[in-house]
């Protein structure tokens, strides 16, 4: 039987949902809107384009947008030789790698953004692909990065479970009947993401990766 474990990166893996609050924050400051911090952090796991329509609203003068993102960019790229992994992110892929599971990303991340994070997570040799931004025509909430993670596994939808940190991605867990766990680590309070689906929640990897027994993948193992 295949089984896949599927991550998100941004505040699943790697510690960076705050760096990206504070430069979407600045760029759509130098675009001449106020939006605030706490707005930014609840969107954060959304595509570029669908964070900045999702925050600025469908009356937006639309042709900013990529220059917004490009400033985004711009300003996280500046973090990419020091983002920081999560407390347990590679021991936890690196132990679930040995017990059997096929490890994929999904993220909204690509190009060089995902270089740095994969980068940061170090744990390349046990990751068997990943389904990025760059691959696919909707981000999450969608479900088109998982059933393409899934895809890459070649798992089914009962095969797998989704590890996230954000309501985005538990909801494209769902929408690819997908079971999801979430992690703390991105600051989404525990109701929301449980709200969302998730069916278990965690601190971060490093206290999935201290119940992985009790966690749903070793459910799934034993079926």
């Amino acid at each position: 039987m295949a089984r896949a474990a599927l991550f998100d990166v941004d505040g699943t893996l790697v510690d960076t949902n705050h760096l990206h609050v504070t430069t979407w924050w600045e760029a759509f400051r130098q675009a001449g809107h106020r939006v605030s911090t706490h707005a930014i952090h609840r969107a954060i796991g959304l595509g570029s384009d669908h964070l900045i329509a999702h925050l600025l609203g469908d009356g937006r003068d639309r042709d900013q947008d990529a220059q917004i993102s490009a400033t985004h960019k711009a300003l996280y790229g500046t973090y990419a030789e020091r983002l920081a992994p999560l407390d347990g992110a590679r021991d936890l892929l690196h132990t679930l790698a040995n017990r059997g599971w096929r490890i994929v990303l999904a993220t909204s991340a690509g190009g060089r953004e995902l270089a740095a994070l994969r980068r940061a997570v170090d744990a390349d040799d046990v990751i068997e692909g990943t389904a990025s931004a760059d691959d696919v025509s909707e981000g999450k909430p969608a479900p088109d990065p998982v059933q393409r993670a899934l895809e890459l596994a070649g798992a089914s939808a009962g095969e797998a479970v989704f590890v996230g940190d954000t309501v985005w991605d538990m909801e494209a867990a769902a929408n690819a009947g997908v079971r999801a766990v979430a992690l703390l680590s991105g600051g989404i309070a525990r109701a929301d993401l449980e709200g969302a689906g998730a069916a278990a929640v965690y601190r971060d990897p490093a206290d999935l990766l201290s119940h992985l027994d009790s966690s749903l993948l070793a459910q799934l193992e034993r079926t």
